[in-house]
C-alpha cells in the first residue's frame, strides 16, 4: 500500500522588502531583519535571488540561486555567528615573484652593443 502524496507545506519564509542596507524576511510569524554589513554574500546578489528562499526545516534557510544556508537563528543573534572567512585585499597586491618578473633587469652584453 503506498502512502498518500504529501501536502502542501505550512511553512515559508519569504523576502517582504529590500534596502540598500539589507532585506526583510518572514519566516513563519516572525519578520527579520538581513543587513548586508553582516551577511556580505547577500550584497551583490540581485533581488530575484535574493527573494528566492526556501525554509528547508523550522530553523533553517537556504538561497538555491546563490547556495547559501543560515540558520534562522543566525539572523536572529548574529554576534553569536561571527564571520570565518574574512575578505582580504591581498589578490590586488603582486607577490614576491610577480615583484621580481617586473623588476628591470641588466641588459646581456650582446643587446649593451
Amino acid at each position: 500500500m503506498k502512502s498518500a502524496p504529501r501536502g502542501k507545506r505550512t511553512s515559508v519564509a519569504e523576502v517582504t522588502n529590500v534596502s540598500t542596507h539589507g532585506f526583510w524576511l518572514l519566516v513563519d510569524d516572525r519578520e527579520l531583519f538581513v543587513p548586508f554589513d553582516e551577511f556580505p554574500w547577500f550584497r551583490d546578489a540581485p533581488v530575484g535571488q535574493i527573494v528566492n528562499v526556501e525554509l528547508q526545516g523550522p530553523n533553517h534557510l537556504y538561497w538555491p540561486d546563490l547556495d547559501v544556508d543560515l540558520a534562522v537563528e543566525s539572523i536572529e543573534r548574529p554576534a553569536a555567528f561571527p564571520l570565518i572567512s574574512k575578505r582580504t585585499h591581498k589578490a590586488s597586491q603582486p607577490t614576491n615573484r610577480a615583484r621580481k618578473t617586473t623588476a628591470k633587469r641588466p641588459r646581456s652584453r650582446a643587446a649593451r652593443g
